[in-house]
């Protein structure tokens, strides 16, 4: 079983993807503040979506490998707009609303004259915008693309 599991090259070039989604992400934060911010490897949202990268790489590796009209392809192709929708509407949406409710917060602290709200705030950043996660399929379906054109598998 083991041997199977290491030998499945669709789910190694997707968690590939994934990773090295993630990597870019720490790359364009070190750029944009001359800094290394390790957290963003495990923070959520930004670019490319790592979540995309990781579900498209496994469609399109299912694709070529099991057939573009295969059952297997059609349910991973799902599973991948499910995933990517969310990523990009319910929990963009839901960033968006946390960041309201934390001014709402502010605004009536500052107005009974107390410091600040004494919880830590909601956290904004949850999702990805539709840019992103476009980003990260295209990154998703290039690394597996390539691996099979490279006959990595």
């Amino acid at each position: 079983m083991l041997q199977q599991l290491m030998a499945n090259h669709v789910l190694w070039v997707a968690l590939l993807a994934s990773l090295l989604a993630q990597a870019i992400k720490l790359i364009l934060s070190y750029v944009r503040s001359g800094k290394v911010n390790l957290r963003v490897l495990v923070e959520t949202g930004g670019m490319p979506s790592s979540h995309a990268a990781l579900v498209t790489a496994l469609s399109v590796g299912v694709g070529l490998q099991e057939g573009w009209d295969s059952l297997l392809f059609a349910a991973t192709v799902v599973f991948a707009l499910v995933v990517m929708y969310d990523a990009a509407g319910i929990r963009q949406a839901a960033g968006k609303q946390a960041r309201v409710l934390n001014r709402l917060l502010e605004e009536w602290f500052e107005e009974k004259g107390a410091d600040r709200f004494p919880e830590p705030y909601l956290k904004e950043l949850l999702g990805h915008t539709p840019v992103q996660v476009m980003a990260g399929a295209a990154l998703g379906a290039a690394c597996i693309t390539l691996s099979f054109a490279l006959g990595v598998n």
